[in-house]
């Protein structure tokens, strides 16, 4: 005779929330947050904690389907274990009250972190949301604006992939993309997130992982070696510019003009 299935109960968040509840972990999913496998002995150094903890806190993170491990000869390396681990990351940034800056070096990281970072597969911070602005800008994309608005959206979903806006590629803007050597789909699919620390929309989806792949190809810009910061380089600055439209002046929230570190 065949045996049912055992009966199933709601989800039992309580037991994600128990893993999230330890700061060096969450430093860990944080660290992990732009898609790439690093070693433990990184993760170690940049949660702040013993390579033994480490360890034990890896192993905990992979029993539970957060992160998944791959071995390279001796070193084992570790990455989140899919795109709905890096949205349940940001979402919680979202949610998450900042943390208080003790050192320069911690204010220093935060503000590299906002200005420009990757968001799983795709970048966001400032140069994020001034990338989709300048495609938008120049009619590369069609059908928003790039502005989050919590009172007119319903989904547009702080974490993960708004759908409020039916954001389109132009032709113009598809040209533009196959020129900077992207490949692309007959009709690609724009996907967008809602980004944490700007409120705006950033490019997200393949497009958003082909566009950040392609920049780093070309060099314009740079990964952090342990976190999720990038940085724009001396060729990067110029072809931002001459791509995008983006200039080395910013606006900030209060409309102060300020240069911003991805572009001194």
């Amino acid at each position: 005779m065949f045996q049912s299935a055992p009966a199933r109960g709601d989800a039992d968040i309580a037991v994600v929330g128990a893993l999230l509840s330890d700061q060096g972990r969450c430093r860990i999913l944080l660290a992990l947050d732009d898609g790439r496998a690093l070693p433990a002995s990184l993760l170690a150094a940049e949660a702040g904690v013993t390579p033994a903890t480490a360890s034990s806190h890896l192993g905990k993170l992979v029993t539970a389907g957060l992160l998944t491990v791959e071995r390279h000869g001796r070193n084992r390396y570790f990455r989140l274990a899919g795109p709905q681990v890096g949205q349940l990351v940001e979402m919680l940034a979202q949610l998450a009250p900042a943390a208080p800056i003790r050192s320069l070096r911690q204010g220093t990281r935060a503000n590299a972190l906002r200005e420009a970072r990757t968001c799983y597969d795709h970048l966001a911070g400032r140069l994020g949301v001034r990338l989709m602005a300048g495609m938008i800008d120049r009619g590369h994309l069609v059908g928003g604006d790039g502005i989050f608005d919590p009172d007119r959206a319903r989904h547009d979903k702080r974490a993960g992939y708004g759908h409020d806006v039916d954001y389109h590629l132009t032709d113009v803007g598809n040209t533009f993309l196959t020129g900077l050597g992207l490949p692309l789909p007959p009709r690609p699919v724009i996907r967008y997130c809602v980004d944490w620390s700007e409120q705006r929309h950033h490019l997200a989806g393949a497009l958003g992982r082909d566009l950040l792949t392609r920049l780093v190809d070309l060099d314009w810009i740079r990964r952090a070696a342990a976190n999720r910061a990038v940085r724009v380089t001396e060729a990067g600055r110029t072809g931002l510019s001459d791509a995008f439209g983006l200039t080395p002046a910013d606006v900030t929230r209060d409309g102060s003009r300020v240069t911003p570190p991805w572009a001194r």
